[in-house]
């Protein structure tokens, strides 16, 4: 349950840095997202998903 909540504080740093260095750049990713068809959504998450679980699978062993 730790290592969870340390991956949580880990993606709002991270995204609070992109907030905070770049926002414009950001307020005009997420206008953009709401333009996008769900199957582009759904596949964009699907390979973000993929690639996470990779990212975890090699660091763990």
């Amino acid at each position: 349950m730790t290592e969870l909540f340390s991956a949580m504080g880990l993606v709002l740093a991270i995204e609070g840095a992109l907030y905070a260095a770049f926002p414009g750049l950001m307020r005009r990713a997420l206008a953009s997202i709401g333009t996008q068809p769900d199957s582009t959504l759904r596949s964009s998450g699907m390979l973000a998903l993929i690639a996470g679980v990779v990212v975890v699978w090699l660091v763990r062993g």
